[in-house]
């Protein structure tokens, strides 16, 4: 499977957390959210590594807004998060994550989201370097004040 580097080109910040470590998205869907990023120094620990923390970020995020998308763009808000990391990846390296539904139900979601780098040896494998489960609780009311939330992410969603 070829993997697309293509970002959608966003003028609106669809995660403000993501954007922040340069995450870029290149698929929305009920079915998937996929993107990458490059591990810059704002993403290590002081070994020059992936920072859990970050995989853990991104996990949660795509999780929310895969939920987001498949529940109609209702509000959503993770409730447990559960991660494995396996392998590092070092500064300089992209990374890449997808996350895709395990269960889609009327209250709740359970996305899987796994991150991983090209085996620079073999480009086609990859390298699993974590893998969460992310439980999301959906169909919340939406506040007055965050009425317009999901304006940007319908631009770009494949309904």
């Amino acid at each position: 499977m070829e993997l697309s580097t293509k970002s959608i080109s966003m003028k609106e910040i669809l995660d403000a957390p993501l954007h922040v470590i340069g995450f870029e998205i290149s698929d929305i869907s009920p079915q998937k959210i996929f993107g990458y990023f490059l591990v810059a120094k704002k993403c290590c620990n002081p070994f020059e590594v992936l920072h859990g923390g970050v995989s853990a970020l991104v996990a949660e995020s795509l999780a929310s807004m895969g939920a987001h998308v498949a529940s109609g763009f209702g509000r959503v808000a993770g409730v447990h998060l559960s991660i494995h990391h396996l392998k590092s990846a070092n500064l300089g390296e992209i990374v890449y994550a997808e996350a895709k539904p395990l269960n889609v139900g009327k209250s709740i979601h359970v996305w899987e989201v796994n991150l991983w780098k090209k085996n620079s040896l073999n480009l086609g494998e990859r390298i699993l370097i974590s893998s969460s489960r992310v439980t999301i609780k959906t169909n919340m009311p939406i506040p007055k004040n965050v009425k317009d939330a999901a304006v940007n992410i319908k631009k770009y969603a494949k309904l």
